[in-house]
């Protein structure tokens, strides 16, 4: 984002957004300053919808677009925005070391954002639980996460798309019945239940207005990570201001608009569909066809609070991510041969055990305990006898 410096009135130090509050605070001297409330209009015009037709036809208005300063990551290829003076950091989405070679951009600059609320504290917490919580994850993984680098707070980019839906279907609905048919097992006739479906033509209107389809409008994170810190409580979203963004780094969209969209209409379609067998009904559904009317569509680009760590641990990568909002955490999943081979040991061990008792007790006979003879073809007591 552009760059803005809150300075600290007591000692002029740079000040920094406390998370679950609304203030910045002094990292030096302790000062705090609030952060003006928004007023109500402001709010309900930082929430306002935008016409979607509307802004592709004019390619976005310019007056939507922010010049933003850039890091660009040469492994990743994120493009994230660091406070004011930066020359060297690493990449919070790999870890990779950057230095000075900004560059500037022109987005549409978001419309709202949710405030972090977690601290670095906190959600360093949750991810040394959710990594104690993995079977067979690395033991020095958890402690060195738990005493690695400090975590990155990222304002992650999104879209969110409202749409109203009417979609037209034929297909069929099948009904299951049982009929009653006969078998020969062993010389002897057995009677079974036989499951068919009796199907029939269908054809009806479903209709859904999708309220908020939230698009993740980053290519830094794997998509399947993001989508596991959601749901997002949306109603906590505030009009922008860059003194939310004070301390921490926010990375701009490479999702387009239009891609963003596209990516919309997948999960609306895939909705459209429930909507659709539901509507069916019976035990069975086959969509021939649809079509779908879509109106008044609208969007709003805002930004969401996530912490990153990235570690590089015994010559590998490992990214996690966790919900600045609700501290849900998601990450790549690591594994400990050692733990593994242990287990598969283990399993091995407790099979030769069981394989031994069976030849023991189940087939071939029995400890023999009268008269301490020792093993016997028939002995042993009778809970241990066949048939016994």
């Amino acid at each position: 984002m552009p760059d803005h410096r809150f300075p600290c009135e007591n000692c002029g130090a740079q000040l920094v957004f406390a998370p679950g509050q609304t203030s910045l605070t002094c990292p030096y001297c302790g000062h705090v300053q609030e952060i003006p409330e928004g007023e109500a209009e402001n709010l309900s015009e930082a929430l306002q919808e935008i016409d979607y037709s509307g802004t592709v036809a004019r390619l976005e208005d310019q007056a939507s677009y922010e010049d933003m300063q850039v890091l660009r990551c040469p492994n990743c290829g994120a493009e994230t925005s660091f406070p004011e003076g930066t020359q060297a950091t690493t990449c919070p989405f790999c870890a990779t070391p950057l230095v000075t070679g900004s560059g500037t951009h022109r987005h549409i600059k978001p419309a709202a954002l949710v405030p972090f609320q977690l601290s670095e504290a906190q959600a360093r917490d949750a991810m040394t639980q959710w990594l104690g919580s993995l079977w067979f994850a690395p033991n020095g993984l958890q402690d060195y996460a738990r005493k690695g680098r400090k975590m990155d707070g990222i304002y992650v980019p999104y879209w969110t798309f409202d749409a109203d839906t009417a979609t037209d279907y034929r297909g069929q609905r099948g009904d299951d019945y049982y009929v009653t048919r006969t078998r020969t097992v062993n010389g002897k006739t057995q009677t079974y239940q036989e499951r068919r479906t009796r199907w029939r033509s269908a054809r009806g209107q479903v209709a859904r207005f999708f309220n908020d389809v939230l698009v993740l409008a980053s290519t830094s994170l794997p998509r399947e990570h993001t989508d596991g810190l959601e749901p997002w409580d949306l109603h906590a979203l505030t009009p922008y201001r860059p003194d939310y963004l004070s301390g921490f780094a926010a990375e701009g969209y490479h999702v387009d608009l239009k891609e963003g969209f596209t990516i919309a209409r997948a999960k609306m379609d895939a909705q459209i569909e429930l909507d659709i067998r539901r509507d069916i009904g019976g035990d069975h559904q086959r969509i021939t066809s649809k079509q779908t009317r879509i109106s008044d569509v609208t969007f709003k680009h805002v930004l969401l609070p996530v912490w990153m760590a990235a570690y590089k641990f015994q010559d590998q990568s490992f990214r996690f991510v966790v919900n600045g909002q609700t501290g849900k955490v998601q990450g790549e999943r690591p594994w400990s041969k050692w733990k593994i081979f242990f287990a598969v040991l283990l399993g091995l061990i407790l099979a030769g055990i069981a394989a031994y008792l069976y030849q023991l007790y189940g087939e071939g006979g029995s400890i023999s305990f009268d008269g301490g003879a020792g093993i016997g073809q028939d002995a042993g007591p009778s809970w241990l006898r066949e048939g016994g």
